[in-house]
């Protein structure tokens, strides 16, 4: 399986901080292009991100829904594509050293045709994309980190 990674500046926590706010979800997720709402509760599980995914003018509604949270380590969403099915995210964040987090995410089709594909190929898939949302979220921490 492979596993989208990079390390941050940061303590696990601070990390997560930026992470599990469904806000920013937009600013980081390849892919998502509009946040309409964020459930009050967010990141509790079974809360969701309301969202717009795709480019204008051509954008699907849809949600995010926490399945499992353990702050500041894991994430475990459900990320949703109208009819075309869904995908497990698991985003986890491990303090390598005294200020320093790694975070790792790791994405397989959960429902929908895409769950035919074999695991390996759906790593093909999504590597990229991950790998890009990740960069783009650690850009967002070291510039909450500074200006804090």
């Amino acid at each position: 399986m492979l596993t989208a990674e990079v390390t941050v500046p940061v303590s696990a926590e601070r990390a997560f901080a930026t992470l599990a706010d469904g806000w920013l979800y937009a600013s980081w997720v390849v892919g998502a292009s509009h946040i309409g709402k964020v459930d009050a509760d967010w990141p509790a599980v079974g809360s969701r991100i309301h969202y717009r995914f795709g480019l204008w003018p051509v954008l699907i509604s849809d949600t995010t829904v926490v399945r499992t949270i353990d702050a500041p380590h894991r994430l475990e969403l459900e990320a949703r594509l109208w009819s075309v099915g869904s995908a497990w995210i698991t985003l986890t964040v491990v303090e390598q050293s005294p200020g320093h987090a790694t975070i790792r995410m790791v994405e397989r089709a959960a429902r929908g045709p895409a769950r035919l594909i074999p695991g390996p190929a759906q790593d093909l898939l999504f590597a990229a994309r991950n790998q890009e949302s990740l960069d783009r979220l650690a850009d967002l921490i070291r510039a909450r980190s500074q200006n804090e």
